[in-house]
């Protein structure tokens, strides 16, 4: 049964066409401490996704819900759905960054939408960004949010043997939380167990989707440089538990839950 109603939703849609810019210099240690987080040991042009290591949020003590996140209503609508959830980006990536420079990070709200089904309600959010410098686009990229209900608990995923294809990734604890801290994610299902299991209703602490999205990008950089990039989050991904990261044709790389069910699919283009 919905608890949205047409009132709320069009209330939420006047967020679209708001806009933020941020100015920043794109110090090389800020994406030498992503690229170790990523667990990335190249150089500064091999990073995965460079462009995430800057422009972070950062709001205030008194600007944080109670998920950890930044509250509702500042640029994001004021979605009153309890999970929010990084779903889903399409990036591309036009000219490289140049680094220790100062580049401009110009975000836009571009559609909010409600959909009600047999999950209950959904609200996804989308977000076009665009990152310049001297005047040129460098990456343009559409994020995807999705809120939704805490709904039923979440069961642990069964092992199916024998194992998915793919090379086995298991970030544990202290990758979790060095990926939260570079990149300022304050998002309580990452590191506060009580709080993941209780209040959202997880088995255990959820991997990061970005990190996830990050590691394909790094297994699909292997065979070229990228030019696009676009990933879907399908199933969440718990701490203890391992990933299988495969490539799974020309343009397509995946991350498989020890289940055999897909967490992740990534689209790839290369120059």
């Amino acid at each position: 049964m919905t608890t949205i109603d047409e009132t709320m939703v069009a209330q939420w849609r006047e967020a679209i066409g708001r806009r933020v810019s941020q100015r920043q210099v794109l110090h090389r240690g800020d994406l030498r401490r992503f690229a170790v987080a990523v667990g990335c040991e190249t150089d500064d042009a091999a990073v995965p996704l460079p462009h995430w290591a800057f422009f972070l949020p950062m709001p205030a003590d008194r600007e944080i819900g109670e998920d950890g996140h930044p509250r509702r209503g500042d640029f994001l609508p004021a979605i009153t759905l309890q999970r929010r959830m990084f779903a889903a980006a399409a990036m591309t990536f036009e000219v490289p960054l140049t680094l220790d420079e100062e580049a401009t990070l110009d975000s836009e709200i571009v559609d909010v939408r409600h959909k009600s089904g047999r999950s209950g309600d959904l609200v996804f959010v989308e977000v076009e960004r665009i990152v310049r410098q001297a005047g040129t686009v460098r990456v343009r990229e559409r994020q995807s949010y999705v809120y939704r209900d805490h709904g039923a608990r979440v069961a642990m995923p069964e092992a199916v043997t024998p194992s998915p294809a793919g090379e086995r990734w298991q970030p544990d604890e202290v990758r979790l939380f060095r990926f939260s801290a570079a990149t300022f994610n304050s998002h309580r299902i990452h590191y506060d167990l009580p709080y993941a299991t209780a209040v959202e209703g997880y088995p255990a602490l959820v991997v990061h989707g970005p990190f996830t999205a990050a590691r394909l990008a790094a297994l699909a950089a292997r065979r070229g440089t990228l030019a696009g990039f676009s990933f879907r989050a399908e199933a969440p991904l718990f701490l203890g538990q391992p990933v299988f990261l495969e490539t799974a044709g020309d343009d397509v790389v995946q991350a498989v839950r020890c289940d055999g069910a897909v967490a992740m699919r990534a689209t790839v283009a290369y120059r």
